[in-house]
């Protein structure tokens, strides 16, 4: 995103507004935000990414097709929370077999997806590969 023409109250609020179209799951809304520079691992005040957002609301298509976009799958928000931990929270199965398709550490993130996946009773997916979740895995 070329800030240098924007204010940086006028960034912010595109910024909010993406932080918006990402909890929503308006996909192509948000992928034209990015195809005019905003950068896909943007965050907001707390450290959230789009993806960790949109992972969180459950929108397993805007989660890859910011993955498909260069974002992080495990880049942490200010509390030490993965997307993939916020996906097993909320119980969201498509999201969490996304972000494992994309790379995402198991191991990485207060809690660790693992240890979430424990606490909340959830068992992971295959990762490709063939690495399974907590019950299956150590």
């Amino acid at each position: 995103m070329n800030s240098a023409a924007l204010t940086a109250e006028q960034t912010a609020r595109v910024v909010d507004i993406a932080m918006d179209l990402a909890r929503t799951g308006d996909t192509d809304e948000l992928v034209a935000f990015l195809a005019h520079g905003l950068p896909a691992d943007v965050t907001d005040p707390a450290g959230n990414t789009l993806v960790m957002l949109a992972a969180y609301h459950g929108h397993a298509g805007t989660v890859r097709a910011l993955l498909a976009r260069g974002a992080d799958p495990d880049r942490t928000n200010a509390r030490g929370q993965t997307p993939l931990s916020g996906a097993l929270f909320k119980g969201e199965d498509e999201v969490v077999t996304a972000l494992l398709a994309a790379g995402a550490d198991l191991d990485t993130g207060t809690p660790t997806a693992r240890a979430a996946a424990g606490l909340f009773g959830r068992t992971l997916p295959p990762r490709p590969g063939g690495e399974r979740g907590p019950s299956q895995a150590r």
